[in-house]
């Protein structure tokens, strides 16, 4: 089991606007600082009076001990989060949880594919390969949303574009929109994709992670180097509660991050 920590206070230093029910939050420890998170790791942040919600890093403030968390209005909790304002407070604990495998990444072309939201628990892989581009080989991003108005991170990803390929499509064009149309898979075919000597990291909504994994395994990636980031129903972060049982897996202690190799089978299970 993981070891249950205790909520430190952290205040909230910045707020930005993701979206138009999509906010990011960057915290900083009001008196102690938890341990340092890897990227793909989460925490769980209290709102006080409305209760406790399991999200993963968005962006690392190492200096400080700060952290960025991105959450979309969805709940009661998400919501009172998306509405604090700098100078509040929550609680933090963590960090909980496997985070994106990038040692074994070292070496390799690294192709990124987020689908909406997916893409903040990703973000921080994508910081920490421009700053050590030497360790790793090709750096490809894939940004999938529903529309223009939902890409989160719209003017970074513009940022990265010359330090990466960047492409970026959606299923719904609105005015204006010059860019490519349809799921997130449809860009695999603008890859000249290296599948001996790639990995991919995959996060977003299970359907699209399910179908994305498959086809790169098609496409000659062996499984175990294809990485997905599943939450599945998380409550305690601890492994006590057995809400994020899949199979054999506690996702918040054995996940969120795990290789396709163990889990292919298991998205065949549909979530309650």
């Amino acid at each position: 089991m993981t070891t249950v920590t205790p909520p430190l206070p952290y205040r909230v230093a910045d707020t930005r606007d993701e979206t138009a029910d999509t906010r990011s939050i960057e915290l900083v420890p009001a008196r102690e600082t938890l341990a340092p998170f890897s990227p793909g790791q989460f925490a769980m942040i209290y709102a006080f009076g409305v209760g406790q919600v399991p999200i993963s890093v968005s962006a690392l403030r190492g200096r400080d001990g700060g952290l960025v968390h991105t959450m979309r209005a969805v709940g009661a909790v998400s919501t009172a989060l998306y509405r604090l304002r700098p100078g509040d407070t929550v609680g933090l604990s963590g960090p909980y949880g496997t985070g994106w495998d990038l040692e074994a990444a070292a070496g390799h072309d690294v192709l990124v594919v987020a689908g909406g939201i997916g893409l903040a628990p990703l973000r921080p892989v994508v910081h920490t390969l421009m700053d050590r581009p030497a360790a790793y080989g090709r750096l490809a991003v894939l940004v999938g949303a529903r529309t223009p108005a939902d890409l989160v991170y719209r003017n970074e990803i513009d940022s990265w574009r010359g330090r990466a390929r960047v492409e970026v499509t959606v299923d719904r064009p609105g005015p204006g929109w010059q860019g490519a149309v349809g799921v997130v898979t449809t860009l695999l075919d603008r890859l000249a994709l290296r599948p001996e000597r790639s990995c991919a990291l995959v996060c977003g909504p299970e359907v699209m992670m399910r179908h994305t994994a498959r086809d790169l395994v098609a496409r000659g990636l062996p499984p175990h180097r294809v990485q997905v980031s599943l939450e599945r129903n998380m409550h305690c972060a601890t492994g006590h509660c057995g809400h994020c049982q899949l199979g054999p897996l506690l996702l918040c202690r054995d996940g969120p991050v795990v290789g396709y190799d163990r889990v292919a089978d298991l998205l065949l299970v549909r979530e309650l």
